[in-house]
């Protein structure tokens, strides 16, 4: 159990799931966006990956800088940046791998959602894989209370952005993404759900733009 832990960390079982497919293999560029302190990282940097990431929280990133200095030394700090996943200053189309773990469900309404979603989105090279973990309504339509939009207080005192499968159906298409796997939603002991959603992006989308149409 502890070498499990050392070797892959507190990893996302359904991040796990993607590498146990072979969809994430060494030589790829993994972009963590919303890293946090890089509690998905972990084997990424132990085992040779190209990993960047970013997070609002310059605490976190100093973390994770400091996980990446004892794992990939030959990494520079600068792969590990303090700022807005909407406001990456990393290039359009750099990255194979676009990991966004519990970050989107932040948001403080819909144009915040989709500048933060477009931003992660340009990463991603044409035929990349956009991998993401968010709060949503899915299974939990009579036990959350609209605050305003899509803003919701959740039955564990939480107050989440949350989408739903359509919202998700229609935001792929608009990303000219493809789906990947279906959607997976983890109801947490009626408290939250947690949808998975797995993306491929076809060639010539890393050209999108963010829209001012607003989220229904």
């Amino acid at each position: 159990m502890q070498d499990l832990r050392k070797q892959f960390g507190e990893i996302d079982i359904y991040l796990f799931d993607q590498l146990l497919r072979g969809r994430v293999v060494p030589g790829m560029r993994v972009f963590d966006a919303g890293c946090g302190a890089g509690r998905n990282l972990v084997y990424f940097l132990s085992q040779g990956y190209e990993v960047f990431g970013v997070d609002s929280d310059p605490h976190a990133i100093a973390k994770v800088r400091r996980l990446a200095a004892s794992l990939a030394p030959v990494l520079p700090d600068d792969s590990f940046r303090a700022e807005a996943v909407e406001a990456i200053s990393f290039p359009d189309a750099f990255a194979d791998v676009v990991v966004s773990s519990a970050v989107l469900h932040f948001a403080n309404d819909d144009e915040h959602f989709r500048a933060m979603l477009f931003g992660t989105w340009r990463a991603l090279k044409p035929g990349g894989l956009f991998f993401c973990r968010l709060a949503s309504s899915i299974g939990m339509e009579n036990r959350i209370t609209r605050l305003a939009g899509r803003r919701f207080l959740l039955p564990d005192g939480s107050e989440r952005y949350l989408v739903d499968e359509k919202l998700l159906e229609d935001l792929g298409e608009e990303l000219r993404g493809k789906t990947a796997d279906p959607l997976k939603t983890t109801v947490v002991q009626d408290q939250r759900s947690m949808t998975t959603w797995v993306l491929r992006k076809f060639n010539g989308a890393e050209q999108i733009t963010t829209p001012q149409v607003p989220v229904p």
